[in-house]
């Protein structure tokens, strides 16, 4: 891949975050996709991976850390505190090839145009291909997104991992989770904060090898159980306030 290009004039800079565990087959050409102009900076953390995942990131053109205690939160929780000072638009992206990295601007611009603080790439208002939201994730979406509805009040249709979020936004919402809570832990807070939220619809594939998650019975059940404690905890929490 091309070097980043400088700051782009007409939007704020953008860095993307993917968190990797053992995608050596997929991560180059991840980084490989995204729009030279779409990004200033593309980080890959390496989530403890027994494979060549950061060698191929990195030959791909990423700027690799490593987070050895594995954890999908935690990976993302790495990236941020290796974010470029200038960052102003962070986007989350996985490793596995499944989100189509040319989406990207879609997904910025809502924020880059002063009318989002947080979009969602929507896989559910997206095309997908044929077997790639398994039907263990399309049960588990429509469970989260409807109790998220019920108890705060917002109607999101996904809880799609690719993601852009205001650097401020992001700081506001204090994100905490190391694990499976992540993304919905950064959904139900950005509603009870009360922030400017959109969904753009996403391409969606089959990944490139298999799930971590839903790719088996016991990832899916942990997962499932993650997501539903964190809608229900965070329910029953103190409110958080944006900081002035």
């Amino acid at each position: 891949m091309a070097d980043r290009a400088p700051p782009h004039p007409v939007r704020p800079p953008v860095a993307v975050i993917i968190p990797a565990l053992n995608e050596e087959a997929a991560i180059a050409q991840v980084v490989a996709a995204i729009p030279v102009d779409a990004a200033d900076a593309v980080i890959v953390v390496d989530n403890g991976s027994s494979d060549a995942t950061a060698a191929r990131a990195r030959a791909a053109g990423a700027t690799v850390h490593r987070e050895a205690l594995r954890g999908y939160g935690r990976a993302c929780l790495t990236g941020i505190a290796h974010l470029p000072a200038e960052t102003e638009i962070v986007v989350f992206l996985d490793g596995d090839f499944s989100d189509y990295p040319e989406d990207l601007p879609g997904l910025v611009a809502p924020i880059a145009a002063g009318r989002a603080d947080m979009v969602i790439g929507s896989r559910v208002l997206g095309e997908r291909e044929p077997g790639a939201l398994l039907p263990q994730a399309r049960l588990g979406n429509a469970l989260a997104t409807w109790l998220i509805r019920a108890i705060y009040g917002v109607a999101y249709t996904d809880l799609g991992p690719f993601r852009a979020i205001g650097r401020r936004a992001l700081a506001q919402l204090a994100m905490a989770d190391i694990d499976y809570g992540w993304t919905v832990e950064m959904q139900v807070k950005a509603a009870r904060q009360g922030l400017r939220i959109e969904e753009v619809p996403v391409r969606y594939r089959r990944r490139v090898g298999q799930s971590k998650v839903t790719g088996t019975l016991s990832g899916s059940l942990r997962a499932g159980y993650k997501i539903l404690l964190t809608i229900f905890r965070h329910a029953t929490s103190p409110p958080q306030r944006p900081s002035a």
